[in-house]
């Protein structure tokens, strides 16, 4: 599959359409998290995805964490197929992107603490102890990158 990765403001309505459909169908009503996903971080985020027949099967969004623009954060990430390695080519795909895209030193994430060894592989390190979100357990992690673009 090939990624799809654009700014915002060059999303189509119809992507915009579906990256949230996607979002609600896995944090809403399959992880029964209750919380306001529109939260105005996707503006000035990178969306990464892959669709299909139309239908976004993968996301994730980055965006910078401070205002000095060397620490992007990843999230949102989800897939809707499992177990066929769409995570993985959403992750290595992304991180490419990012890094094309993004000038920054450092990747973060507040991963859920099941799926840490999933993001090990790709070089992330957990950096924190446990903590809740939305009464999901998560640990923070960080990847260290070079990076060479910037995203306006």
């Amino acid at each position: 599959m090939n990624l799809i990765s654009k700014k915002f403001n060059e999303l189509s309505a119809a992507e915009i359409y579906e990256i949230l459909k996607a979002r609600a169908e896995i944090f809403v009503i399959e992880q029964n998290i209750h919380y306001q996903d529109m939260d105005n971080i996707d503006y000035s985020s990178l969306h990464c995805f892959f669709m299909e027949d139309h239908k976004v099967t993968a996301y994730l969004r980055a965006f910078y964490q401070d205002d000095a623009k060397d620490i992007v954060k990843i999230g949102r990430v989800l897939t809707l197929k499992h177990g066929n390695g769409t995570g993985k080519n959403l992750m290595e795909q992304s991180l490419k992107a990012i890094q094309e895209k993004m000038n920054c030193k450092k990747i973060c994430m507040d991963a859920q603490k099941y799926a840490a060894g999933f993001y090990e592989k790709f070089g992330f390190k957990v950096v924190s102890n446990d903590f809740l979100e939305e009464g999901i357990v998560h640990v923070a992690m960080e990847l260290e990158v070079c990076g060479t673009a910037d995203i306006q």
